[in-house]
């Protein structure tokens, strides 16, 4: 059985934090938010707590966890070295949602790391995840509390719709502020390599590390090195397919597509921006918008949740249509479109 503790998501209950992190220390599953998403929690330095994480979220043991702590002065027993650019990415992005890949230290378990000789690391800044790491005093995976490859739980009811009976304790602090999952820079490599896009943005990186570049695409049966490479993540269970390209040219192609797929007796949703979502208005479909394409906050915070809302709508296809842009978080909202997709991307 799964207890759901509410919390102020700014001032937690001492009590209630206490709770879970003795649970966490007595090896159990804790799904709490973080400033991106909600994480299922677990105790990085037990194997067997580790293991749970993956059985509850049915995740490869391929795929390597993040590690969370409280504080930069928890991660050195952790790593076995720290590259020079730690300290001026530290200084600037944490705590917040930037994940640090670094050479792995010997106190962590390889169950952790997929077996890789690195580990990833990350601050986040929620008052709740920060109270929880503070009082359990010890490093904690954490993924997204979600079943594998499913859309990522911003809130603590869609925590439950996929893992009610296999957490231990939810954490319900209320809707989480960004919505999209920490970026992912990996400093075991020569030039640093953005593993996953996320919330702080390529622009930003270069102004601490130039020479960044991106590869975020998973090498077939191999261990990933980094957590969101896999080509299809992020997927509600219907199927989804994405027009990317001219925005008048893939708002003509999606509405055309949905007024033939509904003559054909299929149930067709469609996730697209706001303004869109007036213009499509008339479609025989489900349309739920994302927020204002020229305001990718807001986007974030909400793709989830459509996604999953449009999940629960009983629907044969989704449609959705990307947002314009090349910078800051766009790239971010169009990889997890792109993934969610699993291939099916019309280009206009």
């Amino acid at each position: 059985m799964t207890d759901v503790l509410r919390l102020d998501p700014h001032t937690p209950d001492a009590h209630l934090i206490r709770r879970a992190s003795e649970r966490l220390r007595a090896g159990g599953l804790v799904a709490f938010p973080t400033e991106t998403v909600y994480g299922l929690g677990a105790h990085a330095l037990d194997d067997q707590a580790v293991e749970r994480i993956f059985t509850a979220k049915q995740r490869p043991m391929s795929d390597p966890l993040i590690v969370h702590v409280a504080a930069s002065a928890d991660i050195p027993p952790l790593v076995a070295r720290l590259p020079a650019a730690v300290e001026p990415l530290a200084q600037r992005f944490w705590p917040g949602p930037l994940t640090l890949v670094l050479p792995r230290g010997v106190a962590v378990p390889a169950v952790v790391t997929a077996g890789l000789d690195s580990v990833a690391l990350r601050i986040p800044s929620h008052p709740v995840a920060q109270a929880l790491l503070r009082d359990a005093a010890l490093p904690v995976v954490a993924p997204s509390a979600n079943l594998f490859s499913r859309p990522s739980p911003t809130t603590a009811v869609h925590v439950l719709d996929d893992l009610e009976g296999c957490v231990d304790i939810v954490l319900d602090a209320g809707p989480t502020d960004v919505g999209l999952e920490s970026t992912v820079l990996d400093l075991c490599l020569t030039p640093p390599l953005v593993r996953r896009r996320g919330v702080v943005s390529l622009e930003q990186l270069r102004t601490i590390v130039p020479d960044v570049e991106v590869r975020d695409r998973a090498i077939d049966h191999m261990p990933t090195p980094a957590p969101g490479m896999l080509p299809r993540h992020y997927a509600p269970k219907t199927p989804l397919t994405l027009y990317v390209g001219d925005s008048a040219a893939a708002r003509a192609r999606l509405r055309q597509d949905a007024q033939a797929a509904a003559a054909a007796g299929v149930r067709v949703g469609v996730l697209v921006s706001s303004a869109d979502a007036s213009r499509l208005a008339a479609l025989p479909a489900r349309i739920i918008p994302f927020g204002p394409e020229n305001d990718p906050r807001t986007v974030a915070a909400r793709i989830y949740a459509a996604l999953r809302e449009l999940d629960r709508a009983g629907l044969n296809r989704i449609l959705a249509r990307d947002i314009p842009g090349a910078e800051g978080l766009v790239p971010a909202i169009r990889d997890r479109l792109v993934r969610a997709a699993g291939g099916r991307v019309i280009p206009c």
